[in-house]
């Protein structure tokens, strides 16, 4: 379907608050003509009304996502002081115990209850002599894994490396749905973050008032792309402020933006809330890739996204000092509230 730059996909002819929609990724995977412009147009629509879509055909086989939760299923019923000897360290790589975590930066909400759920944060593997394990990088530490389940380090990376390739393709269509060469990217994804998130929903029963598996928030960073388990739990705010379940699609990946990505392009694309009640009865999990650019970095507004009536709203930020401040804000390891990088 050929989709103009200022027209709407056939799936935006419905009501745009009460559809999510997919994304279909193969035309432009396989190099056909026209296909990158095509998807482009309809990222845009999405990324401008939404902030949500699904991908399909995306490259990433679902074997390698099935494994990956059987591991970390796996893992989060080992006894917990058996957990804790790989507990989050100030590089945020390592296992969050339960309910430790708060979503303080929160502009959609007054959280002041702690997440109901525990995660497993790693990040790309880097050998002991990586200069930037040496040198303390921040944000670049070594992964810590569980001796007693040899096959979750492989699990966990075989996934992280396909989401990688489709995170990197994501970015050449983020970059032409700004009206940008697809390229333009390229120095801001080179050696970028990538925050690989496992997490466990335990069923909440009769929920208390302002109680979440994950409280309501939008994501700090670029682009999240998230692998879910067929257990339902997240919604996602509506611009009219009311609340709707994203279901699981099989063969889907549910991709959204976060503030980064809104702050470069001068609020053009969405970052929208959601959230994490699991009534289930059963226990949920889901998989989030933090897709995010190098933590050095410095994010300006984009050219296609700024002009004499439309100046910039933010000041240059590096990904890292917004990353900074957001763990800090959020995670009770790290110790301290702090301000959120300034306006003009």
């Amino acid at each position: 379907m050929n989709v103009p730059k200022t027209g709407k996909p056939a799936w935006a002819e419905t009501d745009v608050d009460e559809v999510i929609p997919v994304l279909d990724m193969g035309s432009y995977i396989a190099g056909m003509p026209g296909a990158l412009e095509e998807l482009a147009a309809e990222l845009r629509y999405a990324c401008e009304n939404i902030g949500f879509f699904y991908v399909a055909n995306h490259g990433v086989p679902q074997e390698k996502i099935d494994r990956a939760f059987a591991e970390g299923a796996r893992f989060f019923d080992l006894p917990e002081e058996e957990k804790l000897e790989l507990k989050l360290d100030k590089y945020n790589i390592g296992y969050l115990p339960y309910a430790q975590s708060m979503i303080k930066s929160s502009t959609v909400a007054e959280n002041r209850k702690p997440n109901l759920n525990e995660a497993f944060f790693c990040k790309r593997e880097l050998p002991a002599d990586h200069p930037d394990i040496l040198n303390g990088r921040p944000f670049h530490g070594p992964n810590y894994w569980p001796e007693s389940l040899p096959s979750f380090r492989e699990a966990m990376l075989d996934y992280q490396k396909s989401a990688e390739v489709l995170g990197q393709r994501l970015v050449k269509v983020y970059a032409v749905a700004l009206d940008l060469p697809e390229d333009f990217f390229q120095e801001a994804f080179t050696d970028n973050q990538i925050i690989h998130r496992i997490t466990h929903f335990p069923s909440q029963e009769a929920p208390e008032e302002g109680s979440f598996g994950s409280a309501p928030h939008t994501d700090s960073g670029f682009m999240t792309i998230l692998a879910r388990d067929e257990v339902p739990g997240l919604a996602i705010r509506r611009t009219n402020g009311e609340w709707f379940p994203a279901p699981s699609i099989p063969g889907t990946l549910l991709v959204n933006t976060g503030d980064m990505c809104t702050r470069w392009s001068n609020d053009r694309f969405l970052s929208t809330p959601h959230r994490v009640l699991n009534e289930s009865g059963r226990a949920r999990y889901s998989m989030p890739i933090f897709f995010d650019p190098n933590t050095d970095y410095v994010m300006e507004c984009l050219p296609t996204c700024q002009g004499p009536d439309n100046p910039p709203k933010y000041k240059p930020l590096t990904y890292g000092a917004y990353l900074d401040w957001f763990f800090k804000m959020n995670y009770f390891h790290q110790q301290g509230d702090g301000e959120p990088p300034p306006k003009p």
